[in-house]
Parts: structure tokens; sequence; C-alpha cells
């Protein structure tokens, strides 16, 4: 989406998802159930809260319906929670579950930082919920489990225990004027994981912090087509998301338009972002009334059968 297309209000909605994520929002050592839905058959009931209270996917292979805020995925698969070369974060969130190919990809990114960029490993954040659809916090994509968030902290030299997977913060890796990165913490083996997400054939769109990209237009070497695939988005200044096309064969998910091939490096690219009514926008005169919650009925109808679907085995 080209940044003067977007509308003020759908401009204020991403302003107000980048303040989430600059919140670091904490998880619980302990997290409660959700309680039981009073009346779950309600028709204005959002959809979040039944896909929230789905604690296993469905049975089944993996089946990827609608599109990336508003979908579903049958049959996902869970991201291991420690591996050689990874450790997922925030257990109690519980979304850590996307398509085998997506999970695939997160082990090879792994495997992948600690050979080229000397990183023990990385710490991965959300991915999507076990049945996908919308989260009662947080993304709005992140639907189909082909997005996923990974930190730009490298994964320490030692396991995590479960208070700091729940509590420990993600490093901010913009300038406090937030025109360029900090060089204290964003090191050439950020451009190197970078660079290694977005040679991946199926990776479609990488979302930084507009400083990211500014800093990865000016330090990337050699090949530089992969540029192509990141993409300066509000917020993304702790992590960066990764987004996966389609994949072959399914035939009910509705990816994103191909994008332009072009490095996306020139001033014309960048300008918008570093405006002063971008970094610093003023609040509107009258705050938005809160948009109602998507309903069962607004998604795809074949979701409704992966809500009713089995609980696949732990």
């Amino acid at each position: 989406m080209s940044p003067r297309r977007i509308t003020p209000l759908l401009l204020l909605l991403a302003l107000l998802h980048a303040g989430a994520a600059l919140a670091q929002d904490k998880g619980s050592v302990a997290p409660k159930p959700l309680p039981p839905l009073a009346n779950p058959n309600d028709p204005k009931l959002g959809a979040k809260e039944l896909f929230a209270r789905k604690l296993l996917p469905s049975t089944g292979p993996a089946h990827v319906i609608g599109n990336y805020a508003k979908g579903c995925i049958g049959g996902a698969a869970q991201m291991p929670l420690n591996g050689d070369n990874w450790q997922v974060m925030r257990l109690s969130r519980n979304r850590n579950w996307g398509h085998p190919d997506m999970i695939a990809l997160i082990k090879r990114l792994a495997a992948r930082a600690h050979r080229d960029a000397g990183w023990p490993g990385i710490l991965v954040g959300d991915i999507g919920q076990p049945r996908g659809g919308p989260a009662l916090s947080g993304h709005a994509s992140h639907q189909i489990g082909l997005d996923a968030d990974i930190w730009l902290t490298p994964m320490p030299d030692r396991r995590l225990s479960r208070e700091e997977r729940e509590e420990m913060s993600a490093v901010m890796m913009v300038r406090e004027d937030r025109l360029d990165i900090d060089p204290r913490v964003f090191t050439p083996g950020h451009v190197q994981v970078l660079r290694d997400a977005a040679q991946e054939p199926a990776v479609q769109r990488i979302f930084v912090n507009a400083a990211i990209k500014k800093a990865l237009c000016r330090e990337a070497k050699g090949d530089r087509s992969w540029l192509s695939k990141i993409r300066p988005w509000w917020g993304h200044d702790y992590h960066f998301h990764i987004r996966m096309r389609c994949p072959p064969g399914a035939t009910e998910c509705e990816g994103q338009k191909p994008q332009s091939e072009d490095e996306g490096c020139k001033p014309a690219d960048l300008d918008y972002w570093f405006k002063d009514s971008v970094l610093h926008p003023k609040p509107p005169p009258i705050p938005p009334k809160p948009k109602p919650p998507m309903t069962l009925a607004q998604m795809p109808a074949a979701c409704k059968a992966v809500l009713r679907a089995p609980d696949a085995k732990p």
C-alpha cells in the first residue's frame, strides 16, 4: 500500500497499533484461562473471543483460509519453544502456531542467523493462534499462519527463564529522534539476518521501521535485489515482521498483490516516513469511535468449520 493512499483514519489506527508495539506488553508466568462465554452463538460476539479460546489446532492437514487480516488456519503446526538457535517468547500468549512452511522457514532463519551473523540464535515473537483468526490484543494480521514476528534482539547464549520470556523487553533499534537507527545496537549482523529472511523465496514482504529500511538502503552491499521485499511500516522498531506468500495449492488463501521489484531506496520512497507530521502526529480533535469487532459471520464461511473441528492431539 502506498503511503500516499493511506486515509487519516487508517493512519491513526496504524499509529495506535505502533503504540501497542512500543509498549512491549509483558506476559504472565501463570496465565488464567479465559472464562466460558455466556452466549457463544451471539451473532454480535467478536470472533476474537471464539478463536482466543481454542488452545489447540484443529485436526487434519494445514489449510489456509482467507487473508492475513481476516481468516483462519486449520491443522496449524507448533513452533517448538526451544531449539539449537531459537527460543520462543511470551509463552502465555499461545501464539507460536502457524503454517508448517512458516515454522520450517523460522527454523532455517535461526540456523542462518547463527551461521551468517554469528548470533547464538533468534527470539521468536508472535506467529499466530492455534486456529489463527483475530486475537484479543495486538495484531490485526497474523490470522492465517503466514505472518511471524522476529525480535531484533539476538538470542542470548543461554536458556532464558520463563520469567524472562514473559517480562524482558526487546531492544529499541531506532534513534530517539526517529530519523535513523541507533548505531550502538543496530549492527551489521542485523543487516545479514534481514537479508537472509528476505532471500527466502516464499517470503513476500518484511515490515520494518522506516529508519531500519533507510539503514539497509545505505549499508547493503553486493546483490541488493532482496531490498524490494523490505517495507517500511509503523512500529517494527523492536522486531521485524515476516509475511509469506500463500502456499502452492492453497486455493482459499487470499494473498497480497505482488509488489514492485524496485529497491524502494529512492528519496521519494522514504521521504514520507520522515515528515514531522508522520513522526509526531497530532491527535484528532474528536477521537474516532471504536470499530465494532469482526464477527464470525464476517469471516470466510470455512472458518466456522475450523472452529468446530476436533482438537488435534497435543
